[in-house]
């Protein structure tokens, strides 16, 4: 398997989803603006997200991922396939009981999550409708995430990648064609989100057929696999769950603020995800079922070999992309979300978070990278102590920043965090040898160095000589973005090229 080409193919489909996601925002900003109704229905739908990241896309690959691996690496087909029968069928039977009390204790969740819309009776009582309607798609993105996390161990990289896609395409259809038949209109999204995650499944079932891993769920209790699964799941479902609880703790500290924070801080974290999703997302997806494989079969050096890769080509492509956030965060949040209800207020707002939250982009991606090398080994205990660390970090610098700086505060302190967790990870990584960097670091990061100078000078010179970012329609705005787009990229590449960079640098193939 071609690492590069996997990881092109990944980050291609992610980027379709992303620009999807930028579209159904762009829309959704322009029809509810920021204010009561979407702080309500961002709300609504993060809760189960978060369920979704802790059960599914993070503490359930984590410890599924890795010992999948090494059944098909040393059990057979035969084994393989009943594991993943066995699993599934307690994955469906938890997340649904899980399902059934969020959708009666709807009313509690809204009040410990975000207290602060107590105060409004509309706004609370609009948020769990919300909640009720969205809070079934954790069992059907969770069941999605299973199925991805299945075809990504067969290589089958790119259908897990497309998946996210046809959330953000039932949400633009509703919005745009079915918000007037719902009332409140806002309800229209929620049932989107369902529509979505229905979606996302049904998509996957023919695939995992192909490669014959489409199997019934059955429940036994006493599988020896299934008992290593949840034996890895209980440590993780910690470690993730603070990262997570770090969020809901931001949110409850965003809902005491003025109305808007919570969207303002959302649309931010939206702008953020592109490069998160399409580099951080992808490169993790890759490597723990590759660095899982390569530890299965006992190959240590091919092991260190992975992860260095995955550093260098992390450090080669986000470097830019957060610098490359912050200078444009104005002409990103005007050319994007300041039309129709959201005003150029809104659009400042955003700005801040913006800046705040590229401070750690560097480092939420180093963690998406690092952490799959503990993963891999089945090591989830390590991860988990420094995701504690990294919670109590950031609500000390939350308390510390969200006087002065308000939302963006709040953002700051994210990112502040994500950049200790990185470096935490790397260091216990160094301190129990299981990876070393290889020869040339130091010239690899001076050359990236002089290159993100010589993109950033080029952005600014073109930002001093464009019109008021505010002026003109949404086609005139994004052709002049997208034009500071490609020149920052043809600054950038150009300046690798001349550097001696060569895309075979990087090609690599693993299991």
């Amino acid at each position: 398997m071609n690492l590069l080409k996997s990881l092109a193919a990944v980050s291609s489909l992610t980027m379709v989803s992303r620009v999807l996601g930028f579209v159904r925002d762009t829309i959704i900003a322009r029809t509810f603006g920021a204010g009561v109704a979407s702080d309500a229905f961002v709300v609504a739908f993060k809760l189960p997200n978060l369920l979704r990241r802790i059960f599914a896309e993070g503490a359930f690959s984590q410890a599924f991922v890795p010992i999948l691996a090494e059944y098909k690496m040393q059990q057979g087909e035969e084994a393989t396939r009943t594991f993943v029968a066995y699993v599934s069928g307690l994955l469906t039977l938890v997340l649904a009981l899980v399902t059934a009390i969020g959708v009666l204790a709807a009313p509690w969740i809204v009040w410990a999550s975000a207290p602060g819309f107590a105060e409004d009776g509309e706004r609370f009582g609009l948020t769990v409708d919300l909640l009720r309607v969205t809070f079934p798609y954790i069992l059907l993105i969770s069941l999605s995430s299973l199925a991805g996390a299945i075809l990504n161990t067969w290589n089958r990289f790119s259908v897990p990648a497309f998946v996210p896609t046809l959330l953000n395409v039932s949400m633009i259809v509703f919005a745009l064609f079915l918000t007037p038949y719902f009332d409140p209109p806002i309800m229209a999204l929620g049932w989107a989100v369902l529509a979505g995650g229905v979606a996302q499944l049904v998509w996957q079932l023919p695939h995992l057929k192909r490669i014959g891993m489409l199997v019934l769920p059955r429940l036994s209790f006493s599988d020896l696999g299934v008992w290593r699964v949840l034996k890895q799941m209980g440590p993780a479902i910690f470690g993730v769950s603070v990262s997570q609880i770090s969020l809901i703790i931001n949110t409850i500290f965003a809902s005491f603020l003025v109305a808007g924070s919570v969207s303002w801080m959302y649309y931010a974290d939206r702008l953020m995800e592109l490069p998160s999703g399409v580099l951080g997302v992808a490169l993790g997806t890759i490597l723990l079922p590759a660095l899982s494989k390569t530890y299965a079969s006992r190959d240590r050096e091919e092991y260190r070999r992975l992860l260095d890769w995955g550093l260098r080509l992390c450090f080669l492509l986000v470097l830019p992309s957060a610098l490359a956030l912050a200078v444009l965060a104005e002409p990103l949040t005007v050319s994007l979300f300041q039309y129709g209800k959201f005003s150029a207020t809104d659009a400042l707002m955003t700005q801040q978070a913006l800046i705040a939250y590229s401070i750690g982009l560097l480092g939420i991606i180093l963690v998406k990278i690092l952490a799959p090398g503990f993963y891999a080994q089945q090591n989830i205990k390590t991860p988990v102590k420094i995701a504690v660390v990294t919670l109590l970090f950031t609500q000390l610098m939350n308390l510390a920043l969200v006087g002065p700086l308000a939302h963006a505060g709040l953002a700051l302190a994210i990112s502040l965090a994500a950049c200790l967790n990185a470096g935490l990870l790397y260091w216990q990584l160094r301190r129990a040898d299981i990876f070393r960097p290889l020869p040339g670091w130091g010239l690899f990061l001076l050359k990236l160095v002089l290159a993100v100078v010589a993109m950033v000078a080029v952005l600014l010179g073109l930002l001093q000589v464009m019109p008021a970012w505010a002026d003109g329609e949404m086609p005139l705005r994004l052709l002049r973005l997208a034009g500071l787009v490609v020149a920052g990229l043809i600054t950038y590449f150009g300046m690798l090229l001349l550097l001696g960079f060569r895309l075979r640098d990087f090609a690599r193939r693993a299991l």
